[in-house]
Formats: structure tokens, C-alpha cells, sequence
């Protein structure tokens, strides 16, 4: 079966890294990015990038243990330069929670492609999470997961160009609508 006519539009935006091929997925942890960007790659039959398989590549660490021995802070800042250097062409492009952070790989994401946010309830990530920190889950002492949640969503919804509202959604669904609203 040939490529979707949303996957036909979005390419014909451009053909390099830098010219907005790509699919970005944003969102909290347990949002479900990892998830419905495999299922989608496979729907739009192309790649999928997970940046934090690339920035353990990258780093020879694991998430938590970055955190372990540079800080948050210090993270931050390796998830940003990462973020910011990623090259990826006809990829959907599943981000951790904290890009949002990271103002350079920000901007770079947006110009890669077009940045969806998989937006769900407080109740459904505290449900969706187990340990924080197993997670690699940026998050600074003495903060809890809502202070967390309070203060990354007007981050994604400010680079999103795409908000999908993913409450009670099956992935399928999920999928749908993006390709739907890619058209």
C-alpha cells in the first residue's frame, strides 16, 4: 500500500533534516510518545527516532544515571545539545518530557517538522508513571509530579503546532487524528 495522503503532504514541505519533514512528538512522561510514534512510523512507513534512546546512545548512560552524575541541571543540558544536533528525514520523532526545556533544541525541533503534543490529565500521567526517578524523569528535589505537570504544559502547548487531546483515546485513534489533521 502507498504512502497516506497526509505523509504525501507533509513531504512535499521539503526533503532535508532542517526542512520539516519530520514528526515530533511532545508531551509528558507515560503521554504515550514512545508508543503512538512506532505505531505511526509503521502507518506512514517511515523511521522512528526515540531522542532518548539517542542521547543514552550518545552518553553510554541511562537517563537516571546521567541524572545521578551531572544533576538535573546537567541533563537539561545534554538533552538540549543532543536535541539540537538531532538529523532525522521522514521520521516521527518521540522526544522526552523535559525538550521543552532546552530553547535551542526547540527551535531546531520545529524547523525539523511539525511539533504535536499528546496532551493528557494530571490523573491520567499519575496513573500512566511509576518511579519517577527509574524513569529518568527530570524533576527537581522537593518537586512533585503535579508542581511538574503545572509547569511543562504551557511549555508544550506553546511550541505545539499540533495539540491532540489524548484523554480515554485507544492509540489507533490517536494515530488517526494525527494523520487526519496532517492533511
Amino acid at each position: 500500500m502507498g504512502k497516506s495522503a497526509a505523509w504525501k503532504s507533509h513531504m512535499a514541505m521539503g526533503k532535508g533534516a532542517a526542512s520539516g519533514n519530520n514528526i515530533v512528538l511532545i508531551g509528558m512522561p507515560g503521554a504515550g510518545k514512545s508508543t503512538v510514534g512506532v505505531v505511526l512510523a509503521k502507518h506512514l512507513g517511515c523511521r522512528f527516532v526515540d531522542s532518548d534512546i539517542v542521547i543514552q546512545e550518545k552518553t553510554g548512560l541511562l537517563l537516571h544515571e546521567i541524572i545521578e552524575k551531572q544533576g538535573l541541571d546537567g541533563f537539561l543540558k545534554v538533552e538540549n545539545e543532543i536535541n539540537a544536533a538531532l538529523e532525522a528525514r521522514r521520521s516521527i520523532i518521540a522526544t522526552g518530557g523535559s525538550v521543552i526545556y532546552g530553547k535551542e533544541a526547540m527551535r531546531h525541533l520545529k524547523v525539523m517538522g511539525k511539533v504535536v503534543y499528546l496532551k493528557l490529565s494530571y490523573q491520567s500521567i499519575e496513573r500512566r508513571l511509576g518511579d519517577l526517578n527509574e524513569r529518568g524523569v527530570a524533576v527537581r528535589e522537593g518537586q512533585s509530579l503535579l508542581d511538574l505537570y503545572n509547569e511543562r504544559v504551557p511549555y508544550y502547548e506553546q511550541y505545539a503546532d499540533i495539540i491532540l487531546d489524548c484523554e480515554d483515546k485507544m492509540i489507533r485513534d490517536i494515530v488517526a487524528e494525527i494523520k487526519e489533521r496532517l492533511s
